[in-house]
């Protein structure tokens, strides 16, 4: 049978555009249809602007730090208008990098939404055309969650709203307490709205490891964040011009705008699987194998439609290896353990391998070395604000399991600490580096003595 495309791609983020330009270079006839537009998720409503909105709060936060430097800013003020437009001009040239990368790269970029006809055919649903492939990569991502047993739900936004504010709210109410509804947090706390966060647990951030939840939950507090734990909503409602919301501890609170931050799920509904025989998870990710094949033997899928690790980096890498695998004829699979990862919170937190508690599951006897302590930079300017750090070592070998930061520069640093993690480095590896001083990165190579719990320590 004769296909019109060697490769067809469903999505234009990150991991298939990697994928798609891979493929493309070596001669194969590649097309990528996306419905929104090119850089996906990250690129036009996620990490880039994301990160863009933590830098403009945080200059908000650093205005009073100044005063310990010696400076005086007077009649300073903040133009949201100003830079929003600045940050769309700055996605919009990013995007068009995106497009104009899979064209130089030989692929056709087709502004369509793609759906499965059957197991090798696709209909654009725009121009109702429908064309064929040999094999086909999903590569959709995912979509803000949310709930529907909550009355007036609609009322709500998502984080893809928050990106195309109009004007800031004075008072906005965040639920979930994952690391969108952190940052999200911090940033319009920063920006100079009231911020109430409202989390079903106890402590925001669930599956991080217990040091770095906590220290975050007390930070939120500390810059102003009411955070109401234990609680969900139940109902919002329009009175006064405001958003009431009732919750399900009987208290209720009111806003200007409710952000519903509650997880992401795959992209996957009314894509038309079922035609093709893919088969779905019960959370409607893609169900794939070590080389990202579905059960389909010519059909694959990267990214967040697959729900392994949900990072940009990684849909990117997912890509590659699929590239590499089916038209480099260099058979490659991604590893994703050790992958680093941060929560642009405020402060951040920047995190590799394994929790303490997760570490002592898996090897019983572990060693811990952990220490807070105020930044230099504060000790001027009267700050509270504390870094926390935490190394996780496997007893038996010495090696580093776990390193876990929150503080300036986390995810910075995090970065090129992964490395050494993913190399298999030991602690006393990290004890022989020697410190560069004066910093804060420096503390991860200066701890000696091992944490023991206080309820562990001789009476």
């Amino acid at each position: 049978m004769a296909f019109d495309y060697d490769l067809f791609v469903i999505g234009a983020g990150s991991g298939g555009v990697r994928a798609a330009r891979l493929a493309a270079m070596t001669g194969a006839k590649v097309a990528v249809a996306e419905e929104y537009r090119a850089g996906g998720t990250c690129v036009v409503r996620g990490c880039i602007p994301k990160k863009y909105m933590v830098y403009a709060s945080e200059f908000g936060r650093s205005l009073p730090h100044m005063k310990g430097y010696g400076w005086s800013v007077e009649n300073v003020a903040y133009d949201h208008n100003l830079f929003m437009d600045k940050m769309h001009r700055e996605i919009d040239r990013l995007s068009g990098i995106y497009a104009r990368n899979l064209r130089n790269a030989g692929a056709e970029l087709i502004d369509d939404r793609a759906e499965f006809v059957d197991a090798h055919t696709l209909k654009l649903v725009k121009s109702g055309r429908t064309v064929t492939a040999a094999k086909i990569l999903i590569a959709v991502g995912g979509r803000p969650s949310m709930p529907s047993d909550v009355e007036g739900v609609e009322l709500a936004i998502t984080s893809n709203e928050m990106f195309h504010l109009d004007t800031l709210p004075e008072h906005i109410v965040i639920v979930g307490g994952g690391y969108i509804a952190v940052e999200f947090a911090g940033i319009m706390s920063g920006l100079g709205s009231r911020v109430c966060l409202i989390y079903r647990g106890d402590t925001v951030l669930r599956g991080f490891d217990e040091d770095v939840r906590t220290h975050i939950h007390e930070e939120l507090k500390r810059k102003g964040v009411k955070v109401i734990t234990n609680a969900t909503p139940k109902s919002i409602s329009k009175k006064d011009g405001k958003l009431l919301m009732q919750l399900s501890n009987g208290e209720s609170v009111t806003a200007d705008k409710v952000l519903y931050a509650i997880g992401r799920e795959p992209l996957t509904s009314g894509l038309g699987l079922d035609k093709a025989g893919v088969k779905i998870n019960d959370q409607g990710a893609v169900i794939v194998d070590e080389y990202s094949r579905t059960n389909v033997q010519h059909i694959f899928a990267v990214g967040d439609v697959t729900d392994r690790v949900n990072l940009t980096p990684v849909a990117i890498r997912e890509g590659q290896a699929f590239a590499q695998t089916e038209f480099m004829d260099r058979p490659t699979t991604f590893d994703h353990a050790e992958i680093p990862h941060a929560v642009f919170a405020q402060p951040p937190a920047g995190v590799v391998g394994m929790t303490e508690a997760d570490a002592r599951k898996a090897f019983g006897k572990i060693d811990i070395y952990k220490t807070k302590f105020r930044p230099m930079k504060d000790m001027l300017t009267g700050d509270e604000e504390r870094v926390m750090m935490k190394i996780v070592v496997r007893a038996e070998d010495d090696r580093v399991v776990g390193v876990h930061i929150v503080g300036p520069d986390a995810p910075e640093i995090i970065q090129a600490v992964a490395i050494a993690v993913k190399m298999g480095a030991t602690k006393a590896d990290f004890d022989r580096t020697c410190a560069l001083h004066p910093s804060i990165a420096e503390e991860l190579v200066t701890l000696r003595e091992k944490y023991i719990p206080p309820e562990l320590k001789p009476v």
